[in-house]
């Protein structure tokens, strides 16, 4: 089972960009579909974006279309999701989650392992 390491989060100002990786530790992210999860105070974990396990097809959450941008390397050991044109609605603990299948399972049935989380701080 591979495990998920989160990094990038910090404090930005509204506007501004901020740039989210997810590692793969003790193994690589083929076979998976990765995506980003979101939870803010006092609100529930909402989809934020997902890549299949070949890095050609994409899903993004309505919210964020336009904005975030989320990429894999070749090597399938890293997942990036690249921000801009942050808001403060966009304030949250951001998930790694990677699960071994479809996209579209992942963001309805939840994920195989989740990394501990990232906090996004959006200053307006």
């Amino acid at each position: 089972q591979v495990q998920l390491v989160e990094s990038g989060g910090g404090l930005v100002q509204a506007g501004g960009s901020l740039s989210l990786s997810c590692a793969a530790s003790g193994g690589t992210f083929s076979n998976y579909a990765v995506g980003w999860f979101r939870q803010a105070p006092g609100k529930e974990r909402e989809f934020v974006a997902a890549i299949n396990w070949s890095g050609d097809y994409t899903n993004y959450a309505d919210s964020v279309k336009g904005r975030f941008t989320i990429s894999r390397d070749g090597a399938k050991t890293t997942v990036i999701l690249q921000m801009n044109s942050l808001e403060p609605e966009d304030t949250a603990v951001y998930y790694c989650a990677a699960a071994r299948t479809t996209i579209g399972y992942l963001i309805a049935y939840g994920a195989d392992a989740w990394g501990k989380g990232t906090l996004v701080t959006v200053s307006s």
